[in-house]
């Protein structure tokens, strides 16, 4: 039975990716660590650039081997362009199959996730995303407010422009998520959905106002995302192989200054967007099962496909042969060894200690510029 539960393909996918993020963290992203400590900056632009190589693997492998196709309507991105993106979510995989839309219209270094704490501890993967700078929240307001406002505004700090991938919604679309949506809306008096969940608006006005403040936004990205043919709903899909045939992303960008002032507009603005959705999926599925009914067509792509070909065949060559490499130096150097497990406990013992590597870059941030700490707001 096991046999059928997963496909080679799958495993191949699942491994492909796990081995790179681990060897990756280990020997790309560990060497620089230290430098965290004597330039934040410095530390940040590096390893925005290595971890977009690795970024570059699941698209490379998701189109030449598994021939998921990706189809882009509506407003062109501006390459380079700071924004919030706010998505739909439509399964647990669609933050990674986003990178097949940015890889061609921006540039994945600039990419940040705000995505669930606990997804931090994963070996490999974790780390990584830790050395990233994505947000972790615990999807409690409180306890996520001071973090979202210490990582923005060091964000605006350093003027590392970026684009923030928020899903408003906090969780993907199952039945069960959709029915307590449905009782939300319900007790709230809003419209029930069908195609998407109850967005909620405050993490997004928030990111949204202090993004503006420190003059580190030049527009929202609203990104519808539907499959036409199978939906993948979880990793455990990917695991057998069951990848999508086709995602349709349709992009509609909203310049900063076209975005309402105040808070209570910009939360009515965000629900505005997602009855958008609710009527587009609905078209979308019901109809010929893609956006060209927008009478939005295609958006050409910032880089010619030649180059996305060629970053592609470069990103699987070099990481299938990666983790081989690395694997052969520990076996042959006694001193490769010794970094190996140093490393692995050092990433183990920071999390557990201080909570992860964004927040010690933080904190030396801080330290470095001796700005008060940020979190006396808190106990006001």
């Amino acid at each position: 039975s096991f046999r059928i539960m997963v496909s080679w393909k799958g495993i191949y996918f699942i491994l492909t990716l796990f081995w790179g993020s681990f060897f990756g963290s280990i020997f790309m992203l560990g060497p620089f660590l230290p430098l965290m400590f004597v330039n934040p900056s410095w530390y940040r632009w590096i390893n925005n650039r290595l971890v977009a190589t690795w970024l570059t693997l699941p698209v490379a492998l998701l189109e030449t081997m598994f021939g998921v196709k990706v189809i882009i309507t509506g407003d062109a991105f501006v390459p380079g362009e700071r924004s919030v993106i706010i998505m739909n979510h439509r399964t647990r995989m669609d933050w990674m199959f986003l990178w097949n839309c940015l890889m061609r219209y921006s540039y994945l270094r600039l990419e940040k996730i705000c995505l669930k704490a606990s997804l931090k501890s994963i070996p490999g993967f974790g780390w990584a995303m830790q050395a990233a700078a994505y947000i972790f929240i615990h999807r409690k307001w409180k306890d996520d407010k001071s973090h979202f406002e210490d990582m923005i505004d060091y964000f605006c700090d350093i003027r590392e422009p970026l684009q923030l991938l928020i899903f408003p919604e906090g969780t993907d679309l199952t039945e069960n998520s959709k029915a307590r949506s449905n009782d939300f809306a319900e007790k709230n008096g809003l419209q029930k959905y069908e195609y998407v969940l109850q967005p909620r608006t405050t993490g997004f006005t928030f990111v949204v106002d202090r993004l503006r403040e420190g003059k580190n936004l030049d527009a929202v990205h609203d990104i519808t995302v539907a499959y036409p043919h199978n939906v993948p709903q979880t990793e455990m899909h990917l695991l057998r192989g069951d990848f999508p045939k086709e995602i349709h992303f349709h992009v509609h960008r909203y310049p900063v200054d076209t975005l309402p002032a105040s808070k209570e507009d910009l939360e009515l603005w965000c629900q505005k967007r997602w009855e958008e959705k609710e009527e587009r999926l609905r078209s979308f599925y019901q109809g010929e099962k893609n956006f060209y009914f927008t009478g939005q067509t295609v958006v050409p792509p910032c880089k010619s496909e030649l180059r996305v070909l060629v970053v592609k065949l470069l990103s699987i060559l070099y990481w299938t042969l990666f983790s081989p490499a690395m694997c052969l130096l520990i076996y042959l150097y006694s001193l490769i060894r010794w970094y190996f497990i140093i490393t692995i406990v050092i990433y183990v013992l920071q999390e557990r200690i201080f909570g992860g590597l964004e927040i010690i870059e933080l904190a030396c941030y801080r330290f470095l510029h001796k700005q008060p700490h940020l979190n006396a707001k808190k106990n006001e």
